[in-house]
């Protein structure tokens, strides 16, 4: 790219958001030029990654409790003007269908993430979006020409552009490796805006201690119900779903759900987190059947229900020998294996990180940003999408529509 090179429009970076953000700028003004500046050799990596190498496009059901971060009534305003439907139609549009999921989760037809990132592609190529690879942006500074008109002086290693509006979807700090790597909360930050207080990792793993029982067990998955409370018992948050012990820890779409919620809360006062392992049975049920149980042994009750090595490890954790039968179950007995079923204590240590989190908590909140185009309020010809703003979605295909909304809403208000 020549040293001194002028454009309309600098979209910095070409994740989803940036992408959507190009192909509705394009489409909204076919005169003006129009480039992608991205860090990475190969754009789009984690799209490429995304569900499991397929993809999940969006969800079913989009409302803004499905999201943290931002107020729900600002969240609304920005995937409104971009709703799920619309979003349907306009990969219907660029040839990817979409197939629902029992889970409400809806993925290209073909299972393949490269459906998805090939049609955007294309449509950006056709719309004549230049897009220029292995070009970090390491610094956006607003300057005026003669005239007084403002712009901004975008430089990097490969030299430096001129544009006359720049667009921020630069991701967050979750996996660092694809290019998010927090450097686009700096470019935001030496513009003038203010970060939350906190940028954590949301949708990730959490582990336990190498010596914790649970990490023996790693292979089970199963259904569960997590609790997080304060120590006082006032409950904080519960999730249902499906859980994974591992190696490390504790994962599945219940865990990487909760680990925002348990990061925010552990950051501030001190939490506790409980496992339900038989979440659609109530408790009280449990003690009764555990009542009338006569000669059948515990061990035997449990693993109809359960997994066998689960099993033995609550049986262990409640000091109750797997042979002993219901008739000669003690009271606290009784109430020690109700414990270990229904309220479980989880001692989370940690997460895995930003390296293997699918998206970042926090960042730069939307009161700072007009939503009606997702123009700075603090830089005039400034817009942001994506991951750099403070919203972060439950796992099932919610960070995506976030992105897809918000880089709609900047490319149609450019």
């Amino acid at each position: 790219m020549a040293a001194n090179n002028r454009t309309d429009v600098a979209i910095v970076g070409g994740g989803a958001a940036g992408l959507l953000a190009a192909i509705w700028a394009a489409r909204t003004n076919p005169q003006r030029r129009i480039v992608i500046l991205d860090g990475a050799k190969r754009i789009g990596a984690k799209i490429l990654i995304a569900g499991g190498g397929r993809c999940n496009v969006t969800n079913e059901k989009i409302t803004p409790q499905d999201y943290c971060g931002s107020s729900p009534n600002a969240i609304r305003k920005v995937l409104n003007r971009f709703s799920q439907p619309q979003t349907v139609e306009f990969f219907a549009q660029l040839g990817v269908k979409l197939k629902k999921e029992p889970t409400g989760k809806l993925f290209p037809v073909s299972d393949k993430a490269k459906t998805v990132l090939d049609a955007l592609l294309s449509e950006v190529r056709r719309l004549g979006v230049e897009i220029a690879l292995e070009h970090r942006v390491e610094n956006i500074k607003p300057v005026s020409d003669e005239s007084g008109e403002s712009s901004f002086e975008i430089t990097g290693p490969w030299g430096h552009l001129v544009s006359r509006q720049t667009v921020l979807a630069t991701g967050g700090k979750s996996v660092p490796k694809t290019g998010s790597d927090g450097h686009g909360f700096e470019l935001a930050r030496r513009l003038g805006h203010q970060l939350t207080p906190i940028i954590l990792p949301a949708l990730v793993p959490l582990q336990l201690s190498s010596s914790d029982p649970l990490t023996q067990l790693a292979g089970i998955s199963l259904p569960a119900k997590l609790e997080l409370a304060e120590t006082s018992g006032k409950s904080l948050e519960k999730v249902q779903g499906d859980l994974l012990l591992t190696h490390k820890g504790l994962s599945g779409p219940a865990v990487l759900d909760m680990s925002r919620h348990w990061l925010t809360a552990a950051e501030q006062r001190e939490v506790r987190l409980c496992a339900n392992w038989l979440p659609d049975v109530p408790a009280e049920q449990i003690q009764a059947e555990l009542l009338s149980l006569g000669k059948r042994s515990v061990r035997n009750y449990l693993r109809e229900r359960l997994p066998d090595r689960l099993v033995d490890h609550l049986l262990l954790s409640a000091s109750v020998p797997p042979d002993q039968t219901g008739v000669d179950l003690t009271k606290p007995q009784r109430k020690a294996i109700g414990t270990a079923v229904s309220a479980y204590p989880l001692n989370i240590t940690g997460t895995l990180g930003f390296k293997v989190a699918e998206v970042t908590a926090g960042g730069v909140p939307l009161s700072q940003i007009d939503l009606k185009t997702m123009q700075s309020r603090l830089v005039p010809g400034l817009f942001l999408c994506g991951e750099v703003c403070d919203v972060d979605g439950r796992i099932g295909g919610f960070n995506f529509q976030w992105a897809w909304s918000s880089g709609y809403v900047v490319g149609t208000s450019l």
